[in-house]
């Protein structure tokens, strides 16, 4: 009889052991997977830093907390792939570029978009020049829209950086804002992009 409980025990045991083992493959595959996924769009992103002249883990970590890398991501609003573009941000590129757009649809190509996304990015980025660091400014406007930074340009905000995420009057933006810089942060940390040319005209981006 005793034999019999410590063979059923030692089951028991193997049974556990084997729901540990699968859990760890499955967790270990996701985890890969996810690693896969955040860095399949690099090469795209570094070209498009290049060629616009803007960070590329801003462009990044915007495409992280856009669609976490999924290039057929859709918004509520219409926004289309990677970096969320909206149509009409999506034909003012094709005009600048002289890039042949006919439907708002291809916007789920990655290399149209990222292009795309990291000239809204060096425009928004321009408009903030003048302050401590464009990158808090230009988020804020490519998720909330001009208008609505304009309101949150009172007092030191207009060129501090600081006080102006605070006075972000949409706890999502603000949210926005942080997660981005965040994430942006972290990217440098690990060195993305740190060997990629810059032209001299990008503004700064801190």
């Amino acid at each position: 009889m005793g034999l019999f409980r410590a063979a059923k025990k030692l089951a028991r045991w193997q049974r556990w052991l084997l729901v540990v083992i699968v859990l760890g493959g499955v967790l270990w595959t996701w985890d890969r997977y996810r690693t896969w996924q955040e860095d399949s769009q690099d090469a795209r992103i570094l070209a498009a830093a290049a060629r616009y002249g803007v960070d590329p883990c801003l462009i990044k970590a915007v495409i992280w907390r856009e669609s976490r890398f999924d290039p057929t991501a859709r918004g509520a609003k219409g926004e289309a792939g990677l970096m969320q573009i909206m149509k009409d941000t999506a034909f003012e590129w094709a005009r600048a570029e002289r890039s042949l757009l006919v439907v708002h649809s291809q916007m789920f190509d990655p290399d149209r978009n990222i292009q795309c996304g990291a000239w809204y990015l060096r425009k928004l980025l321009g408009r903030y020049a003048n302050t401590d660091n464009p990158a808090a400014y230009a988020l804020a406007d490519y998720n909330a829209g001009r208008a609505n930074v304009l309101k949150w340009l009172q007092g030191a905000a207009a060129t501090n950086s600081a006080v102006f995420i605070e006075q972000i009057g949409f706890p999502s933006t603000r949210a926005y804002v942080k997660a981005v810089l965040k994430r942006r942060d972290y990217y440098r940390q690990r060195g993305f992009g740190q060997n990629t040319p810059v032209r001299s005209s990008a503004v700064n981006q801190q």
